[in-house]
């Protein structure tokens, strides 16, 4: 298999200032951003201008500045911005979502290889010394449907996942109603009413490996409510911090200091083995009254988020919600019975999400493996 560097038959053209708007009519072209390289629902529009930069189908575009600097997508057609960049070729030797799928795998790369102290930008150097393996064309076509098949995999399994999430929201608004609205007429109280006790976190260092407890900070907590342990670090604590420093399976975690879009993540600890848990989080044991799903669920809805975006105070360029705060945080009290009838469904729907995102796992490290051995000419003899 021969390789070519990039430049050898690419051209890097970059994206100008285009300017938004609000409706299509036939002056306007579809104008793409960072985000349609991942999504494509949410089609934006731009007038039609001769200086700005368009691409086809037959393109590969990359984003060239900021925090997504290296996403890579294909196969669109329209106006691109400033941030965005697209690689453009003469030749007919090269089937274009093949190449897609090739600078996918060096996202990374071209990510870690950015320039800038402030904003990170694409280094068109470092872009266009990239060797591309280049098969025969009907190989890169056999190689891009292969892949193209990995994905769909990967995509349905998200789309599982997001439905499980969807399920649970559903079934809070059919158990308790709308919290906008208490349809259901239920008594109102605040969350103090539903605490036995709140405890702040440690603010003791943590260790990238040593330490007895794996310790809970609020990039653990995902904006929907769910867990992220990919990034765990670790803690020691005596015998005294033990008993506040710890959560324990069915005890709420409640984000105190974040962004303001941020600040506010609740999720239940559901797990048999306690962890300990950081200075940013705010630990909430329900009491005979409530059931922790109950809380979390409420301040994980459409009206919990919004009161907590309207509470935040920005403080110094972060956003706080203190324990007192969220004690005086007004909710509706059903009764526990139908808590915890809410509280066993979504433990159960929480399981069949586990399952989904182990799944999900195992999809994307074969995703992957495949995009590697293509691209190392392993899949096919050439």
């Amino acid at each position: 298999m021969k390789y070519v560097k990039l430049k050898e038959v690419f051209k890097v053209i970059k994206g100008k200032k285009v300017e938004q708007v609000d409706e299509a009519d036939e002056n306007t072209v579809r104008l793409i951003q960072i985000d349609d390289l991942r999504n494509d629902d949410n089609i934006k529009y731009c007038e039609r201008k001769e200086e700005y930069i368009y691409a086809a189908r037959s393109d590969v575009i990359i984003a060239w500045d900021g925090a997504n600097a290296g996403t890579v997508g294909y196969g669109l057609e329209g106006a691109i911005g400033s941030t965005l960049a697209i690689l453009r070729t003469n030749s007919n030797d090269i089937f274009t979502p093949y190449l897609g799928r090739f600078l996918q795998s060096k996202s990374k790369y071209l990510r870690d290889t950015c320039t800038g102290a402030t904003i990170p930008h694409i280094s068109k150097k470092i872009l266009e010394e990239i060797k591309i393996p280049i098969p025969s064309y009907d190989k890169q076509v056999e190689i891009s449907k292969i892949l193209d098949k990995s994905q769909e995999l990967i995509d349905k399994r998200k789309a599982q996942i997001e439905a499980l999430d969807q399920l649970a929201q559903s079934l809070f608004l059919e158990m308790f109603g709308d919290p906008a609205t208490n349809p259901k007429k239920w008594s109102m109280g605040f969350i103090k009413d539903l605490a036995l006790k709140t405890q702040y976190g440690t603010s003791k260092k943590a260790n990238e490996s040593a330490g007895k407890y794996p310790i809970l900070r609020m990039n653990n907590i995902t904006y929907e409510g769910h867990w992220d342990f990919t990034d765990l670090k670790y803690v020691d604590l005596d015998d005294k911090e033990i008993g506040k420093y710890l959560v324990h399976k069915g005890e709420l975690l409640f984000n105190r200091t974040n962004s303001k879009e941020l600040v506010g993540k609740t999720a239940v600890y559901r797990f048999e083995k306690p962890m300990a848990f950081a200075g940013y989080l705010v630990k909430l044991i329900p009491n005979e009254k409530a059931n922790a799903e109950f809380i979390s669920a409420y301040l994980n809805s459409k009206y919990g988020k919004s009161i907590l975006f309207s509470m935040a105070k920005n403080i110094v360029g972060m956003a706080n919600i203190n324990a007192e705060e969220l004690k005086s945080i007004k909710i509706y009290i059903p009764p526990k019975q139908l808590q915890d009838r809410f509280a066993e469904t979504v433990q159960k729907i929480e399981s069949q999400r586990e399952l989904f995102k182990k799944g999900l796992v195992e999809l994307e490290k074969n995703f992957n493996s495949l995009m590697q051995r293509a691209f190392k000419g392993e899949l096919f003899n050439d």
